[in-house]
């Protein structure tokens, strides 16, 4: 964890590719059987990205931005684009520059910078539409509304608040009259188009244009003045009448028969709420932040039927193909995330419940337009409580929200895109670099991002279509170009165009493969091959993850290990290499693979935030890290292995989603005993201590908040250590291990006999 703290993997840039040197054909790059692609965070934060106060100078053929890779004749004032060899003059503005006095944008060193574009005046504030399940026990209740009181006074005071509830029927309530509480009911049956809604609402053709005028016409902090603020208050004007309101709404009253579910209109309640912001002129910064309490039983967007005999969908059903709601359902979502798309608004999810209430159907929505999304199981559970605090934080812990983005990528000729796996959607823009082939939201070179934050990362994935061997390398440029250029509209409402600019080497590997194998990047290539066997997963009927992520391993090995044919005692795996078979190990037995004993709502949350986080906290996902605290040693790393259990030790699993503190069995017992309060045992009190506060340290910089475990050995919650760990002492080994030593009872295979089984594979001649 120190050593990640000290070397920053993602730099300046925040890109990461699978391979840092590329093969020049297509048939090379199909032999090297990890994909080209590359992880991009498009506004991650970074100290030295300096931010320059006009806009971007662009190519006036292919519209890439000025960067430190093209060549400048300064004399003739004129730059030459890396991407498509146009020669492009300066503008007058730029005529003072020489070779000793270049734009910002021609430092060697920033091949990431950030435009301040003009902004119209007064830019829009933000607006938050609250949407929440009141078909939950009172308790529940009761904590999402004191959560929803606390989120409202962290807004900033010009963002525009609005409030439905929905139960059996969805309720719209008009925040601009104070007098008395109005509410607008909507039959929860009934799916309702986005005029429909305004035209109910009285904000139809009519209404809506003098919302449109009123946002023009707008006072001085440029909030409207009629129409759409029935619905939508500035949070100071509206923070008492919201907080009485809360305090009078109560539990849903439509009586529920015994044996029934409670009727729940999840799906017209989200789509009510996209209609109301479709009444918002269009590009304004949006969010629907949903708080649901159970499945979706009532109008589209069903689940589940009413009666309780009838289980939720599981996996087993999905495959099988006996899930009667999931494709009508998942019709529907994708229907709203059009909508949600086309208006630039997000949908945020906070989802908790014992049972599953949709996830894994609301994916689509949630996944396309950039929101956020939480599962806990309990309102009143830290992980729910912290998280959703986080989201409207300020200062350090912001998460940095902002709206309207879109991406485009501009690619050196022979390089196509297949598309982009991550929190974004096509936007159909065609062009010589849209690959035939297609991986996730694909047909395009610029894509849209309703929300995005600090954290968002995206997967890109590359063909090469050059299929003949290229001329003698002197009259080939050897240096290959890549730019991504996001625009996007930051926290405090400033439109912003961030640009970077990155090269690698194209390498002939049918000469000689040296330079590719010591540009593989294994971790991003694990969290690629995880991404995409979690896409197959969802996409391809039949698909199994596990068997074809061995070929692609055996396949790999066999290509870039040394060994004699049929001799698997002479194989050795080059360093560059030497991690990815143990990642795989790990990435075979994750959740994203393994779909037994989840939901599939689960499996949907760990995918969408397999497929959103930077490659470090990806990784961690799929191979925990655990650090060891004892009195003999400084804390360090430990293998992620059942050995490294021992009963005078404590030991610290981040496995992402939740943070294990676990206290062998001696520590346990004299923790029990209260050593730690006895002025002559400061050290055991300290060694205690620790590590909670490196737990309190993760907790605090990550989003979802994860959950944290603190447990002993052979104690029940000791599971949540053990399934993670390399099971190398199981009880058909139990002979062979010295007394004492910790056992995992399991059929799985062990990462020794795994490779074992590679080596013995990747060497055979066939």
């Amino acid at each position: 964890m120190s050593e990640m703290a000290q070397t920053d993997p993602e730099g300046i840039d925040g890109v990461r590719m699978t391979w840092n040197a590329w093969p020049r054909t297509k048939v090379e790059a199909s032999k090297c059987v990890i994909p080209i692609a590359a992880s991009i965070s498009p506004i991650r934060s970074h100290p030295d990205v300096p931010t320059v106060p006009y806009p971007a100078l662009r190519c006036k053929t292919c519209v890439a931005a000025l960067n430190p890779f093209c060549r400048v004749d300064f004399a003739a004032l004129i730059w030459i684009c890396p991407f498509c060899f146009q020669r492009n003059h300066f503008p007058h503005h730029y005529s003072s520059i020489s070779a000793t006095n270049v734009p910002a944008e021609l430092y060697p060193q920033y091949t990431t910078i950030q435009y301040s574009l003009p902004t119209p005046s007064p830019s829009q504030p933000p607006v938050f539409v609250f949407v929440l399940d009141t078909c939950m026990i009172e308790e529940e209740l009761g904590f999402a509304k004191s959560a929803l009181k606390q989120a409202i006074g962290l807004l900033p005071e010009d963002a525009l608040v609005g409030f439905v509830s929905f139960g059996t029927q969805v309720q719209v309530h008009e925040l601009g009259f104070s007098d008395m509480s109005k509410v607008y009911v909507f039959r929860g049956s009934k799916e309702l188009s986005r005029d429909q809604v305004l035209d109910q609402l009285g904000l139809g053709v009519a209404g809506r244009r003098i919302g449109q005028q009123a946002f023009q016409k707008a006072g001085p902090t440029g909030i409207p003045t009629s129409g759409v603020t029935r619905f939508m208050l500035p949070a100071s004007d509206c923070e008492f009448a919201l907080d009485t309101l809360l305090d009078e709404l109560g539990t849903d009253q439509w009586p529920v028969q015994p044996g029934n579910r409670a009727l729940r209109c999840t799906g017209v309640a989200l789509s009510i709420a996209a209609g109301l912001l479709g009444a918002c002129s269009g590009g304004t910064p949006a969010r629907i932040i949903a708080l649901v309490g159970g499945p979706c039983t009532e109008g589209p967007g069903t689940i589940v039927s009413k009666d309780l005999s009838d289980p939720v969908r599981s996996h087993k059903d999905l495959d099988k193909d006996a899930a009667s709601y999931f494709k009508k359902a998942v019709q529907f979502y994708e229907e709203l995330a059009k909508q949600l798309v086309s208006q630039g608004h997000l949908l945020d999810l906070f989802a908790s419940a014992l049972d599953q209430v949709g996830v894994a159907e609301m994916k689509v929505a949630i996944e396309r337009t950039g929101g956020l999304v939480v599962l806990a199981e309990s309102f009143g559970h830290s992980v729910f409580k912290d998280s959703f605090r986080r989201v409207f934080e300020d200062g350090e812990q912001s998460l940095g929200l902002s709206f309207n983005g879109t991406l485009e990528i501009n690619c050196s000729k022979d390089i196509k895109i297949q598309g982009i796996i991550g929190p974004c959607t096509s936007v159909e823009k065609k062009g010589p670099a849209v690959a035939s082939t297609v991986i996730g939201q694909g047909n395009t070179t610029s894509w849209k991002m309703c929300g995005l934050d600090k954290s968002t990362c995206l997967t890109v994935f590359f063909d090469i279509s050059s299929s003949e061997k290229s001329e003698p390398s002197a009259n080939v440029n050897q240096m290959l170009y890549l730019q991504f250029l996001t625009s996007y509209q930051s926290p405090d409402g400033q439109t912003r165009l961030r640009v970077t600019t990155v090269s690698r080497r194209w390498v002939d590997s049918s000469v000689g493969s040296e330079e590719l194998i010591q540009g593989f990047d294994q971790e991003t290539a694990a969290v690629v091959m995880a991404r995409f066997a979690s896409h197959k997963m969802e996409m391809e009927e039949g698909f199994d993850a596990t068997r074809w992520l061995d070929r692609t391993l055996i396949r790999l090995c066999s290509k870039f290990g040394d060994y004699r044919k049929d001799d698997p005692a002479s194989f050795t795996l080059n360093p560059c290499f030497s991690l990815f078979p143990q990642f795989m190990f790990n990435l075979r037995r994750s959740q994203f693979v393994q779909v037994f004993n989840n939901s599939p709502d689960e499996t949907a949350y760990f995918r969408m935030l397999l497929n959103r986080e930077n490659i470090t906290n990806a990784a961690v996902m799929i191979q925990p890290s655990l650090i060891s605290y004892s009195f003999n040693s400084l804390p360090g790393p430990a293998l992620l292995d059942v050995a490294s259990i021992s009963a005078d030790r404590i030991l610290l699993l981040d496995s992402y989603f939740s943070v294990v503190i676990f206290h062998g069995m001696t520590i346990a017992q004299w923790r029990n005993m209260g050593y730690q309060n006895q002025p002559e045992h400061q050290a055991f009190a300290q060694l205690l201590r620790a590590p909670r506060d490196d737990a309190q340290m993760i907790i605090r910089d990550r989003f979802p908040v994860p959950r944290l475990v603190v447990c002993d050995q052979h104690g029940s919650q000791a599971r949540f250590l053990l399934a993670k760990l390399n099971p190398s002492a199981t009880y058909s080994n139990a002979h062979e291990m010295a007394a004492g030593t910790e056992m995992i009872f399991t059929d799985d295979v062990s990462l020794q006999v795994f490779f074992e089984h590679l080596q013995r594979l990747a060497v055979q001649s066939s």
